[in-house]
């Protein structure tokens, strides 16, 4: 039972979200509260800094009325942080209209909505080589309206964009599209604040790149559907895991996690919106870290701007690692042998950068005989363009 004894440090006496809100409105000194949520995605090489992967690769998982930038690439930019989702909820007592500018400094804007301007238009290979490369996105004119429920824009695609409705913000109108908050999505070269690397002991070393305090983390785990885990708040800037035992029960850290955020700054409404947005995928098979970005780090790598100025601004980004182990390899190595599809499929997006790590370590005729057969399912990732082009 490690993951429920583990778990009790990161209650860090933040309270619960409860499971019946009042509907959140602005304290009495408050005329605009801007609230943020988004996920930093990488892979960590042995030494622990991040591999460049497919961030793009895969299905298709947003609606057809999310706008996208022309890509150069045939959807296989490669980089090194997938920026997932971040979504501006907005709050005001009463009517107003604001502009908002993120930029994103050695990355580029993919996907958004409503319509926006966004820079580069275009985005090359080579785009996130550049350590000067910077993406930028402006929403102008958006309008904020308290007391408006009109109907909000939906398609037959299954996507896990629309939990993110899920709140008590207000809705906002761009032109003649109206949503309950501002959407972006992007591809960054740069490193994560935080890394993790596997030492050859099997235990996970964690480090804020910073020297700062790491703060907190959960160290997870799924295994054919058998999960575990381990939660802590970490004061220092280093910190080393055992891999959680997986003991038969199969639980995710939902509580938890939804616990931290709300501890950063989320109304609890917004912190269950990005836990069920995102439930699938962060619990899938293989194992990760998640840890909670640095407030600093993350206005660094998204200066954000707003005008007229908010009364307060929360920005809470998950930051998701995934962890090449040692019994990663030994299932994606002996899938390759076997053929054994169906789990490969497993390991969905994340297949190239683990197995080009297995491959990597083999004698040259059967890395050869393995680059082979990795081919046309590398092909198979790529071929699927992003919905309704």
């Amino acid at each position: 039972m490690t993951h429920r004894l583990a778990a009790i440090a990161i209650v860090l006496a933040v309270g619960t979200s409860g499971s019946a809100q009042a509907p959140v409105t602005p304290g009495e000194h408050e005329t605009l509260v801007v609230h943020e949520w988004g996920t930093f995605t990488s892979v960590a090489g042995p030494d622990g800094e991040a591999v460049e992967w497919l961030p793009l690769a895969g299905p298709p998982d947003l609606p057809c009325f999310v706008e996208h930038v022309d890509f150069n690439v045939k959807f296989s930019l490669p980089g090194k942080i997938r920026m997932e989702t971040p979504v501006l909820y907005f709050y005001s007592p009463t009517e107003t209209t604001v502009n908002v500018t993120a930029r994103f400094r050695q990355g580029v804007v993919t996907e958004w909505y409503p319509h926006a301007s966004v820079t580069p238009a275009t985005v090359e290979g080579s785009t996130l080589k550049r350590a000067d490369a910077e993406g930028r996105i402006t929403w102008t004119g958006i309008k904020i309206s308290p007391g408006v429920d009109a109907a909000l824009p939906h398609d037959a695609t299954r996507s896990h964009y629309y939990a993110a409705r899920q709140t008590d913000a207000l809705q906002l109108q761009v032109g003649s599209a109206r949503e309950k908050f501002l959407f972006y999505r992007g591809v960054g070269g740069f490193e994560p604040p935080v890394s993790a690397s596997v030492a050859s002991n099997g235990r996970v070393v964690v480090r804020n790149a910073s020297g700062g305090a790491i703060g907190d983390v959960v160290l997870f785990e799924n295994r054919g559907g058998t999960m575990a885990y381990q939660v802590r708040h970490v004061g220092g800037s280093r910190v080393e895991f055992d891999q959680p035992a997986l003991d038969g029960e199969s639980v995710a850290p939902l509580a938890e996690l939804e616990q931290a955020l709300v501890g950063h700054g989320l109304y609890p409404k917004e912190a269950k919106a990005m836990i069920e947005t995102w439930r699938d995928s962060w619990f899938e098979e293989g194992s990760r870290l998640f840890y909670i970005a640095p407030r600093g780090a993350v206005d660094g790598i998204l200066p954000l701007t707003i005008t007229p100025q908010p009364s307060s601004v929360a920005r809470v980004f998950v930051g998701r690692i995934e962890l090449i182990t040692a019994t990663t390899e030994r299932e994606v190595g002996h899938a390759l042998e076997t053929n054994d599809r169906s789990m490969l499929a497993r390991y969905g997006r994340f297949l190239q950068p683990i197995a080009d790590r297995l491959v990597a370590h083999r004698p040259e005729k059967e890395r050869t005989r393995l680059l082979s057969s990795l081919s046309p399912l590398y092909q198979e990732l790529l071929k699927t363009p992003p919905a309704c082009r």
